[in-house]
C-alpha cells in the first residue's frame, strides 16, 4: 500500500523518538545537556540554540545521528496504518503458515528430545555446580561430557525440503505463466533482482573500482591503491559516522581497521551498562542448565574441534552461544521476522499462558557457530565480541533460519541463485538438472550458512565486508552463482551428485 510520503516519515519518524526513548542513549544525551547549563558560553536568553551546539561539537550529535542511522537499517519501514500488525512480519499468508509449521516441527523435536532422554527443557543448577562452571567459565572446552544421545534439531537439509515444497495457493496447479519456466527446486513466485538491477544495486563492486582483497595483490602496485583505501578508512573511523563506514566497506575492509569499522557500523561502543548486561546474562548461564545448553556443546564438538582454524576459539563459542540462548532482548527482532519465538509451559501447565516461558529464542545451532567463528578473530573481548554477534544476528543471520518473503531471506535467496544460473548458465543448469544435481542442493549449505567453513577466515570476512556494507544478503546468491559459473567446464563433465559436490 502507498503512504503519502510525508505520512510514512512521520510514522517513522514517531518510531524511532519512541525506540530511542528507552535507551541509554537518550539519559546520557539529557545528562550532557544538564551538565552543560552549568558552562559559560551558554546564555540563558540562546539556551536552546547553545545547547545544540555544544551537543554538536562534543560528539554527542553523531552519536545520535548514528542511534538513528541504526534503527532505520534495523526496522522495516512501517505498514499502512490500517495493515494488521503481522504484516510486519511477514506479508504473505502462506509463508507466515509455513513458518508456524516449521516452529512447531523444531519444538516438537526438541520436546521428543526431552521426553527420550528425560531432562527437562531448563532447571536451576545446583550450588556445586554453578561454582564449577564458574571456575572452569574460561575453559569450558576440557570437558568431554557424553552427548552422544543428543542429536541436532535439524540438518540445511530437512530446512531445504520445506522451502522446496512451498507453494502460492493463489496460483492453481503451477499456472503462472511467468514462472512457469523456473526449473529450480524453488516453486514460490517472489521478485528477485535480475542482472541490471544486481549492477546498479552494489555498483561499487563494478570491474572499474579497486577492491580490497584483489586490487592491491602482485599484479597492482599495491601502493596505489592500498595506502589510499586505508587512508580514508583512517579518516571514516576519526569521523565516528555510521552511514559513511557503511559506504566505505563496501570496497572491502583494511584488516587493522575491521574491528572498528563493523562496529561503527553496527552502532556498538560496548558501554559499562552493555558489559553488565553480558555479566547478568552470564550469571543466568551458571544459575540455569537448559536442555540446549547440551546441543550447543555437541555442535561446538563437532563443529570447532575439528577446524584448524576455530578450535582456539572453543572457549569463546560456548561463553557466546550459552549467553545468546538466554538474552531475551533478542526476543525483539520477532517483530519484523516472520518468526515466532517458541513457548514453553512451566512444568503441569501446558497451554496457561501466564506461565508461558519463552524457551531459547534461537535453535539452529550449528549455524551460530559459524557465524560467531570468525569473528572471534576480530574480538578478544567477550561482551564486545558478544554484542557484535547479536548485532549480525538480528540484523541479517535470523533470515537465513526463517521462512519470509524478504528480499534477504533464505526463500529469495535460493530463488536469486537458481534464477542467476538458469538465465546466464543454462546449459550448465540444463546438464546438472538432467543428472540429479540440482545446483541448489549443493549452494545451500554456504548459503545457510553465509559462507562460514567453506571459506578462508581472510575471505569471508571480506564478504561480511559487503553483508554489512550493503546492508543485505543478496551477495550471498550472487558468490554462489559465481562459484558455479567459476568451475562450469568441469562440472559439465560431471555426470552424479557426488561428482558436482
Amino acid at each position: 500500500a502507498m503512504l503519502d510520503p510525508d505520512n510514512g516519515l512521520s510514522l517513522t519518524i514517531a518510531r524511532i523518538v519512541q525506540r530511542l526513548k528507552g535507551s541509554s542513549l537518550h539519559s546520557q544525551l539529557e545528562r550532557q545537556a544538564r551538565v552543560s547549563l552549568h558552562k559559560p558560553e551558554i546564555k540563558l536568553e540562546s539556551l536552546k540554540e547553545d545547547i545544540k551546539d555544544f551537543l554538536k561539537t562534543s560528539g554527542w550529535e553523531k552519536k545520535l545521528q548514528n542511534a538513528v542511522y541504526s534503527e532505520l537499517n534495523v526496522f522495516p519501514s512501517p505498514c499502512h496504518p490500517s495493515a494488521p500488525p503481522e504484516h510486519m512480519k511477514e506479508p504473505l499468508a502462506y509463508m507466515r503458515k509455513a513458518q508456524g509449521s516449521w516452529e512447531k516441527r523444531i519444538l516438537k523435536s526438541l520436546n521428543s528430545m526431552c521426553t527420550e532422554l528425560s531432562i527437562p527443557l531448563a532447571q536451576k543448577r545446583p550450588v556445586s555446580e554453578q561454582k564449577e562452571l564458574l571456575n572452569k567459565w574460561n575453559e569450558m572446552g576440557t570437558d568431554e561430557p557424553d552427548l552422544s544421545l543428543f542429536r541436532p534439531v535439524y540438518a540445511p537439509k530437512d530446512f531445504l525440503e520445506v522451502l522446496m515444497n512451498l507453494r502460492n495457493p493463489n496460483y492453481e496447479n503451477g499456472e503462472q505463466p511467468s514462472f512457469r519456466n523456473h526449473l529450480g527446486l524453488i516453486q514460490v513466485p517472489l521478485k528477485v533482482k535480475d542482472i541490471p538491477e544486481l549492477k546498479e544495486d552494489f555498483s561499487e563492486l563494478g570491474l572499474n573500482i579497486g577492491q580490497l582483497g584483489i586490487d592491491d595483490s602482485a599484479q597492482v602496485p599495491p601502493e596505489f591503491f592500498e595506502n589510499e583505501h586505508v587512508r580514508i578508512g583512517q579518516k571514516v573511523l576519526a569521523e565516528q559516522d555510521s552511514a559513511a563506514a557503511q559506504q566505505y566497506v563496501r570496497q572491502g575492509c583494511p584488516t587493522a581497521l575491521r574491528a572498528d569499522l563493523w562496529a561503527l557500523i553496527l552502532n556498538i561502543s560496548n558501554q559499562p551498562e552493555d558489559i553488565l548486561y553480558y555479566e547478568q546474562l552470564k550469571s543466568n548461564v551458571i544459575q540455569h542448565d537448559l536442555l540446549v545448553d547440551s546441543l550447543i556443546y555437541k555442535d561446538v564438538k563437532l563443529t570447532a574441534s575439528n577446524d584448524d582454524y576455530y578450535f582456539v576459539f572453543e572457549d569463546y563459542l560456548y561463553q557466546v552461544l550459552l549467553c545468546f540462548s538466554r538474552d531475551t532482548s533478542v526476543l525483539e527482532h520477532f517483530t519484523y521476522s516472520s518468526a515466532t519465538p517458541p513457548k514453553s509451559y512451566i512444568r503441569g501447565k501446558l497451554g496457561m499462558e501466564e506461565y508461558a516461558v519463552f524457551y531459547p529464542p534461537n535453535v539452529n545451532y550449528n549455524s551460530f557457530i559459524l557465524s560467531v567463528a570468525p569473528l572471534c578473530f576480530l574480538y578478544h573481548e567477550p561482551s564486545k565480541l558478544y554484542q557484535i554477534f547479536r548485532e549480525m544476528y538480528v540484523r541479517f543471520f535470523f533470515r537465513l533460519h526463517s521462512i519470509s518473503s524478504h528480499p534477504s531471506g533464505i526463500v529469495s535467496l535460493c530463488l536469486l541463485f537458481e534464477t542467476l544460473l538458469q538465465t546466464h548458465l543454462p546449459q550448465l543448469f540444463y546438464h546438472l538438472r538432467e543428472i540429479g544435481a540440482q545446483p541448489l542442493r549443493i549452494s545451500f549449505k554456504w548459503m545457510v550458512r553465509a559462507f562460514s567453513g567453506y571459506l578462508a577466515t581472510d575471505q569471508l570476512l571480506l564478504l561480511w565486508d559487503r553483508i554489512l556494507g550493503y546492508n543485505s544478503l543478496e551477495i550471498l546468491a550472487v558468490l554462489a552463482a559465481a562459484v558455479f559459473a567459476f568451475r562450469a567446464v568441469n562440472l559439465m563433465e560431471v555426470t552424479s551428485l557426488a561428482a558436482a559436490e
